[in-house]
């Protein structure tokens, strides 16, 4: 009986794999799924099954609460405005070494254990981010984006390698820049054409009331979006991540989701299944 259900399941997943070969998934990985090492798990399975079945994934990762470990190690006191995080010159430089180097690199190493072709990058690398910052003559190492190179990421992809990006980049004179990870996922989605982009996070999904778990919106479009942001239903750090999604769609990319990362193959269930994990924004 097991090996007849295996069977099943496997014919069940038919109608979602059609046309999918060689489709382009940027995925934004960090929350409860970047700390929680089970759930870290899951989304390297995850993964590992999407690139089999012929996805070319992209992965742009965070690390803000392994930033706040070690600024804490270092006696520094982490500090943001308005959810975004202060970056002066001696933040930066731990945000550089954790992002482009403890985190991006302990990623790679996972996917070598799942037979995963990774190559660990940073905006930095071949110029594929030029950053704009945010205040001009400032301390505040935090920048926008003003161009994104994608010729390093074509090549990786073209080779079936896995671009995994670490949010930080450095202008023409060598300073380097904190970048919110959300922006990097969307900028390079939109660059790349995506069809999809998905931001895993620590909620739900959109809620149409945020006091209510179980009001998640499963499907928007960028009309009913923007009106739920004008009336403020769509506020606080959910905000940005919807934002990003509309600039994401805007700019070239199919559909946008933004999943609840708690939830074991969350990734799989959302690309191939009807469950719900989260809110899907659409033209």
């Amino acid at each position: 009986m097991n090996r007849i259900f295996e069977a099943e399941t496997i014919i069940s997943l038919m109608p979602y794999l059609n046309n999918k070969t060689n489709k382009k998934v940027v995925i934004k990985y960090g929350g409860a799924a970047m700390i929680d090492n089970n759930l870290t798990v899951k989304v390297i399975e995850d993964i590992a099954i999407l690139s089999l079945l012929g996805f070319n994934i992209t992965l742009v990762h965070g690390g803000g609460p392994m930033i706040n470990q070690w600024l804490q190690k270092i006696k520094i006191e982490p500090k943001f405005e308005d959810g975004v995080r202060i970056t002066d010159v001696e933040t930066m430089e731990v945000v550089q070494m954790v992002l482009a180097g403890k985190v991006n690199k302990n990623l790679v190493d996972l996917f070598k254990q799942y037979n995963l072709q990774a190559v660990g990058i940073s905006g930095q690398d071949a110029n594929l981010i030029v950053p704009e910052p945010m205040q001009i003559l400032s301390n505040n190492r935090v920048a926008d984006i003003k161009s994104v190179n994608i010729e390093l990421l074509n090549i990786l992809l073209e080779k079936n390698y896995i671009p995994i990006i670490a949010p930080t980049a450095s202008d023409h004179c060598g300073v380097s820049y904190n970048i919110n990870a959300d922006i990097v996922a969307g900028r390079v989605a939109s660059s790349l054409k995506a069809d999809n982009l998905i931001i895993l996070t620590d909620t739900e999904g959109i809620l149409q009331d945020n006091e209510d778990s179980s009001s998640i919106i499963s499907h928007l479009n960028l009309d009913e979006t923007s009106r739920l942001i004008d009336k403020g239903i769509i506020q606080g750090g959910m905000l940005p991540k919807v934002n990003c999604c509309i600039q994401a769609l805007n700019n070239g990319v199919k559909v946008t989701r933004i999943i609840d990362g708690r939830i074991p193959h969350s990734l799989l269930l959302s690309l191939l299944s009807d469950t719900t994990v989260g809110s899907m924004i659409s033209l």
